[in-house]
């Protein structure tokens, strides 16, 4: 595995923090346990509108130490957020406050100890290392990608973290699949990709390196690689960009609950046909565009309720009905870019329940979105970068088609 770790120090492939998980498994010294026998301990969270001083006093220590300890504290206390995790421990032998911890965040930590016989304190801000390995995750799709990941990860992964995974190949492919939708029994997918873990035991997955879906026997590849500005993109093993004029979906939460077809309308009562598809998702969810675009209607329609209508600028108009509001600046004559939030979910109009009811017009008529939407290929590289993507692809593949577990340990 040299060759892949030079090629893609090369490519200068860094590490996208998506999600912070705790392991089952804890250590010493986190919140919640004995710090040794000889010691214990208390741990709190800071209210709403509640001060860092008035938290400690609540956990035994003075006024006067505990204003000590706030300035000693590294943080403005203005500034202090509510639900700070906090912790005080001292020695058994009395039931004085020796120690109070600040968790910052998953690798941040300010201690701040009684630094003499005095009454003064002593702050230190550390900062834990994160480590990184590169793993393979491999799954074969029976119900869903969740489930596929599921299998694959069950070993390597606390099960957040395999949620997020699901959701990181979910977004790189959301040009080409409609992974809600799309994906049939027997599809395979197989992922490279970072994981980052801290000597406490807090995981997260870091960045996804290559991929590849093989649907109907035919794999298409997503292989990361920088461009220009330290931006990365993810391309075909042709070296065509992933990403494309339009999205699949204007929600990132992707479970549909109706598809393009004949259906009983669930408020009318009668059989018509359903113009379009409906994404079920929890009302407030942001309503993104799938493409680049000027806003046409923005306001009450119907049946549709709070709608918005975008035409793009291949003359394709895509609706998103039943909102409970519109985005800032959502109006009639302006202009929005693509995954730009438009709106937010509801149940306006004739609806049930909260859902966005989403339609692709082609020349004023409903056409079926995951037909119309069907994704071609973005721009391809060329010249010199397409002989460094050559380069990394060679590695990137070597590394997917080894057995599933870590290819490269942390150092």
């Amino acid at each position: 595995m040299k060759g892949l770790a030079r090629v893609l120090t090369t490519a200068a492939v860094v590490g996208l923090a998506i999600a912070a998980l705790r392991l089952p498994a804890p250590r010493p010294g986190r919140p919640g346990e004995l710090l040794s026998a000889r010691r214990w301990f208390q741990q709190d969270t800071l209210g709403a509108g509640e001060t860092l001083t008035h938290l400690l006093t609540r956990r035994g220590l003075t006024a006067s130490e505990a204003a000590a300890v706030v300035a000693a504290s590294p943080l403005d206390p203005r500034r202090i957020p509510a639900g700070l995790a906090v912790e005080v421990s001292g020695d058994t032998a009395t039931t004085r406050v020796e120690e109070v911890r600040l968790f910052l965040g998953a690798d941040r930590i300010v201690r701040i100890a009684r630094a003499d016989s005095t009454g003064g304190w002593a702050a230190v801000d550390e900062r834990l290392p994160w480590l990184t390995d590169t793993l393979i995750v491999r799954g074969v799709v029976h119900s869903s990608l969740y489930d596929a990941v599921e299998q694959g990860a069950r070993d390597l992964l606390p099960a957040k973290a395999r949620q997020e995974l699901a959701w990181s190949i979910a977004d790189i492919y959301e040009y080409r699949v409609d992974m809600s939708r799309e994906l049939q029994d027997g599809d395979e997918i197989r992922v490279l990709f970072e994981r980052q873990s801290l000597p406490t035991g807090v995981v997260k997955i870091g960045t996804v390196l290559a991929a590849g879906l093989e649907r109907a026997g035919s794999e298409v590849q997503a292989i990361r690689m920088d461009v220009d500005n330290g931006r990365s993109k993810y391309y075909d093993q042709q070296g065509r960009s992933l990403a494309a004029s339009f999205l699949r979906n204007p929600v990132s939460f992707r479970r549909i609950s109706s598809g393009f077809g004949r259906r009983k309308h669930p408020v009318l009562g009668t059989w018509r046909q359903h113009q379009g598809m409906d994404y079920a998702a929890a009302s407030g969810t942001p309503v993104r565009t799938i493409g680049d675009g000027v806003v046409v209607f923005a306001g009450r329609k119907g049946g549709y309720g709070n709608a918005i209508e975008v035409r793009h600028p291949n003359g394709y108009v895509t609706r998103y009905g039943h909102l409970s509001r519109f985005a800032d600046g959502i109006r009639a004559g302006a202009r929005v870019n693509i995954e730009q939030t438009i709106g937010y979910v509801g149940m306006t109009g004739l609806a049930t329940g909260p859902h966005l009811h989403f339609e692709v017009l082609v020349n004023g008529v409903q056409k079926d979105p995951r037909r119309v939407l069907q994704a071609t290929a973005g721009p391809p590289l060329t010249g010199a970068d397409l002989e460094l993507f050559q380069r990394i692809r060679s590695a990137a593949v070597y590394a997917l088609d080894q057995p599933a577990g870590v290819v490269k340990p942390a150092p």
